[in-house]
């Protein structure tokens, strides 16, 4: 085996740890906002769960804030929704008149910090997403090199004989580095947005200041927010899935 080749698969396999590593812990930067605040979650089945959200890599749990006995009498105190249920979710809402006085401080700061970022904090920005740039394209290169490696002589043979592992290495990179930089966003993230919300048949446009946004979600702060159980709108701070939600405007 030429020292190449050892050079390929020691990059294959160290690429591969890190990344296995970083899909293990990490959580998604929208519902880590809302960690340890007393959040409602809206499902698309119109049902609402109310209480401290605790955010992990394999999904989202709310602890009540009392025990509640179902109609079957079991008694319930926190309610989880996995990450493969996610599409459950149509809104999470962390409405301001529910956080006790310490909660709407932090929340208050937050919202300093966010709303038209100082310099430090937009070149921190930047620099985080000059990052995700090089490590999305840490897969395109292991599957350059896995395909290098599969046309090498004798140990390309074993490679093949062992596709379903390495399929299944590839899409632990893949699943690590998945992008979520999105350029259209990316120079409103501190300023008023107006977002399309799709809620069945109805589509509803709120306006509020562009925290955050990932894959999967966009998170917006002090949002005017009104739903059917409410006789007027109050404020919130809200996560909005991206396959029910989209900016469609600058606000300001």
């Amino acid at each position: 085996m030429d020292s190449m080749l050892q050079i390929t698969l020691v990059f294959i396999v160290i690429a591969t740890l890190i990344a296995t590593f970083v899909r293990r812990i990490k959580r998604d930067k929208c519902l880590r906002d809302f960690s340890r605040f007393l959040v409602n979650l809206d499902r698309v089945d119109d049902k609402r769960i109310f209480g401290k959200l605790r955010v992990e890599n394999t999904g989202i749990e709310f602890l009540y804030q009392t025990v509640y006995e179902d109609k079957d009498g079991h008694d319930e105190s926190s309610y989880i929704l996995y990450k493969h249920e996610f599409s459950k979710i149509q809104t999470l809402l962390r409405f301001h008149d529910e956080l006790d006085e310490q909660d709407r401080k932090k929340r208050q700061k937050d919202l300093q910090k966010t709303y038209h970022p100082n310099f430090l904090r937009r070149l921190r920005r930047k620099t985080a997403n000059l990052f995700k740039t090089l490590r999305d394209s840490v897969a395109e290169v292991v599957n350059l090199l896995i395909s290098r490696v599969k046309k090498t002589t004798g140990f390309g043979a074993t490679i093949n004989s062992q596709d379903k592992y390495v399929t299944q290495m590839k899409q632990e990179l893949i699943g690590s580095a998945g992008t979520s930089y999105e350029p259209l966003l990316e120079r409103y993230i501190g300023h008023k947005v107006v977002l399309e919300m799709v809620k069945g048949e109805t589509v509803t446009e709120y306006c509020g200041v562009l925290k955050e946004y990932t894959a999967d979600f966009i998170e917006l702060m002090d949002v005017d927010y009104k739903d059917v159980q409410q006789e007027l709108p109050k404020k919130a701070d809200i996560i909005v899935p991206r396959q029910y939600g989209l900016v469609r405007h600058l606000g300001e």
